[in-house]
């Protein structure tokens, strides 16, 4: 990639932002910042940027605790003993200094939160594995450096926030909570009332002022110095506001998205942008940009709903429709693969794939279930789902069921090997690969729905858990182990090895993964009911014997015992 060409897209970029005037002396302090962090423009591209051996695991800074450890060093103690190189990529959920909704509304981007590590923490487990950062750059605490500065009327934190007299109509806004989106806070000049997508204490930047921009840019490139391999863009869509708009995925956010992606060509090509956009699939895919030229990587957010409606219904026909439109997203981009994360299931992907029945049905089912549902309040002031509250062992089995152990534990690994086997990377929050259920108790505790799946977990209950065959834990984590062990030595699961949803009857879900440089192939079933189905491969083999690569070495019998999953391919 050639660096004129990045200079230039820069350049139209701050034009369309901040107008042909004032472009020339934003462009010219962006040039400063690269020259700063190294930027050399080299032509540096990654040949590869991942493979089949790549996972996400997903875990917060103090998700693991052990006693005499910072609890990032006790992380690092589980993936070395445990894990080991089963995951390639560790996200490490907001680690920065924070003052509510469990980091996500941080207080200083520069700095380690010291109840969880320091920056040597960091270091030590970007020595092993690929991190991922998260960039919380639509919004700050209100205890922020900035917000104080903004308040206190210094000129360098003038316009950083978006101030509103107080009976604007913004009844266009779209909205994901039910609380106000004017907030009031003292200033030097009196009460000013500013713009707030998610809650009080989470006060969003304002990025028509330049200032703000290269701001956020110095603290990205701050983060690809201390070790990130990939950006997370929390809350992206919401970035930048115009009134009279839904003020989601304007053009503006996906400048700025791109002009990000620029500076880092400049200055640290491998470094992939991930942007998390829990929105219906049409409005998602929009991220990746043109040809590539936007995040690299998108969640499958549409996954999760889909792959529990299938699950609870024993009917796949909506996640095999849906899926035969997730294309390959070319050699630069693709998916992220998720079932669970540390927020709850995103309700919005499913708009236009489930019908309002089957959505009620699923929030239904989250509430006998122990969980919650949380609403997103409408322009008409109605309220509509946004998402399901539990933790996904738990969502697609009833917790009060007496089923035997080992139906929960085979539905629930039908539904994690769905995404190891989706086209694109699996992602495996750190709850889903040990086993957890509900956190009923850390949710009453805190008031806050989404604890019910952040519990944290003491290592050496953990191990010992894990270490007793017959527990929950260790069926779950010894067959995400054996699963995750397969999965990385063939071709046909590379991200971006073709895809092709098969039609197998609604009662399996069916995938074929190729390989187009190798052409290996593996054709992967899921049975999604409690019987036993007869699944007749013939077709899609060369009538040769075919070898399930989870059953051991003989020919598949063609049938699927209850929740059986199956990696086909010809022996």
């Amino acid at each position: 990639m050639q660096t004129d060409d990045i200079k230039s897209r820069i350049r139209g970029r701050l034009e369309f932002l901040y107008g042909a005037d004032n472009a020339p002396e934003v462009y010219e302090s962006v040039m400063r910042l690269v020259a700063r962090y190294g930027g050399q423009g080299q032509d540096n591209e990654p040949r590869e940027r991942w493979d089949e051996r790549d996972v996400v695991l997903i875990s917060y800074g103090d998700s693991v605790l052990d006693e005499g450890l910072s609890p990032l060093s006790a992380l690092e103690k589980f993936l070395s003993l445990d894990v080991g190189g089963l995951v390639s990529f560790v996200h490490l959920l907001p680690f920065y200094p924070y003052s509510s909704d469990d980091g996500f509304a941080v207080i200083d981007f520069r700095r380690v939160n010291p109840e969880l590590g320091d920056w040597e923490d960091i270091e030590r487990l970007s020595c092993r594995y690929r991190m991922v950062f998260d960039a919380v750059i639509n919004h700050v605490s209100r205890e922020s450096v900035y917000m104080k500065g903004y308040a206190a009327g210094e000129e360098e934190y003038a316009d950083f926030f978006i101030a509103l007299p107080p009976d604007t109509d913004t009844r266009c806004v779209l909205r994901t909570r039910n609380l106000p989106l004017l907030h009031d806070y003292p200033t030097h000049e009196g009460t000013k009332w500013l713009w707030t997508t998610f809650s009080r204490d989470q006060i969003d930047l304002n990025y028509a002022n330049p200032k703000v921009l290269l701001e956020v840019l110095d603290v990205l490139l701050t983060y690809s110095r201390r070790g990130a391999s990939m950006i997370r863009l929390d809350a992206i869509p919401y970035l930048w506001k115009r009134l009279g708009t839904s003020c989601a995925h304007l053009d503006e956010t996906h400048a700025v998205i791109k002009l990000i992606r620029d500076v880092y060509d400049m200055v640290s090509p491998p470094v992939l942008l991930l942007t998390e956009t829990n929105v219906p699939h049409d409005e998602n895919m929009s991220y990746f940009g043109d040809r590539g030229d936007e995040a690299q990587v998108i969640y499958n957010f549409a996954l999760p709903p889909l792959i529990l409606h299938a699950l609870v219904t024993g009917d796949g026909s909506a996640l095999s429709k849906w899926a035969k439109c997730v294309s390959n997203a070319g050699e630069r981009a693709t998916y992220l693969n998720i079932t669970a994360t540390h927020d709850g299931i995103g309700m919005r992907p499913t708009e236009g794939i489930l019908d309002e029945g089957a959505r009620r049905r699923l929030c239904e089912l989250a509430v006998a279930h122990g969980g919650a549902v949380t609403g997103r309040r409408n322009a008409d002031g109605s309220v509509s789902p946004y998402e399901l509250n539990l933790n996904y062992f738990d969502a697609v089995n009833d917790p009060r069921s007496d089923e035997p152990r080992e139906i929960q534990v085979a539905r629930f690994m039908c539904s994690q090997a769905i995404t190891l086997s989706f086209i694109g990377i699996p992602g495996i929050y750190i709850h889903s690969l040990v086993g957890s259920r509900n956190d009923t108790e850390g949710a009453r505790e805190s008031g806050m729905a989404r604890r019910i799946n952040r519990a944290r977990l003491r290592l050496g209950e953990l191990r010992d858990e894990i270490g007793d065959r017959a527990s929950l834990r260790a069926l779950v984590f010894r067959e995400y182990k054996r699963m995750l062990q397969v999965r990385r030595r063939e071709k046909a699961f590379h991200p971006n090895a073709d895809q092709t949803v098969l039609d197998m009857g609604r009662e399996i879900f069916a995938a074929k993964r190729t390989c187009r440089e190798s052409g290996d192939a593996i054709v992967a079933l899921h049975n999604l009911t409690r019987h036993e189905v007869s699944a007749d491969v013939s077709g899609f083999f060369s009538g040769g014997p075919v070898q399930d690569l989870l059953g051991g070495r003989g020919d598949f019998s063609g049938r699927l015992m209850p929740y059986q999953v199956s990696w086909l391919t010809a022996l």
